[in-house]
């Protein structure tokens, strides 16, 4: 993917891009290139300037998802889910009840809380915000949440717009990690956050609110 702000210098860019290809003998398909867009559909999100979005073909596809009657249904709901959770808040905590349904050698019982839960993810991903990239020039914070039994947190940017997410994180708590105090957990959700290859928490100054 090329990018760049100015139409003039994007086109230097692609035609060095494409010469480079030709000085290596590599060869780019007409039919996969898109020249010129202002936003492209790439491994099933859709990016523009705007910033990134999921694809709305794979949003419909978690729309009709039949509600699962068996464990392989459940795993591929939440396998295809899973790809998606850094654009929903919380994620982590809005899965309990489907994920305990995971559980060895426990019967399959697809219950009322699990139904709510099932129904709940799929409307927020119809309603998740798009994610900006990530300016070195805003203001950045990170916001994390505890519950008793998970973690969230969010990496922000603002701009005279107000705040915008550049990217939501969650986990369940190990059992050892249900006795840690408030704050430990919070501290634990920004390591989490940090830990997951983001540059943004070495190279920027950023504030901490939990």
């Amino acid at each position: 993917m090329v990018f760049f702000s100015s139409e003039e210098e994007h086109v230097k860019h692609v035609a060095s891009v494409l010469q480079r290809l030709r000085d290596n003998n590599l060869f780019a398909k007409a039919s996969k290139c898109v020249f010129h867009a202002s936003s492209v559909e790439d491994l099933g999100y859709v990016v523009s300037s705007d910033g990134l979005k999921m694809d709305s073909s794979k949003v419909q596809q978690i729309l009709n998802w039949p509600q699962p009657n068996k464990i392989k249904v459940l795993q591929s709901f939440l396998g295809f889910s899973n790809f998606y959770c850094h654009f929903i808040t919380n994620y982590s905590k809005q899965i309990t009840a489907l994920t305990s349904l995971l559980k060895k050698d426990s019967p399959f019982i697809f219950n009322e809380e699990a139904l709510s839960q099932f129904q709940i993810l799929k409307e927020a991903f119809t309603t998740a915000p798009i994610l900006s990239h990530f300016n070195p020039s805003l203001p950045t914070i990170v916001e994390t949440h505890a519950s008793d039994y998970a973690l969230g947190a969010v990496l922000i940017q603002v701009n005279d717009s107000g705040k915008h997410p550049i990217s939501f994180d969650s986990c369940k708590l190990l059992p050892a990690e249900l006795n840690y105090e408030i704050n430990d957990m919070e501290l634990l959700g920004i390591f989490g956050l940090s830990s997951t290859g983001d540059l943004f928490f070495f190279l920027f100054p950023i504030l901490l609110r939990s």
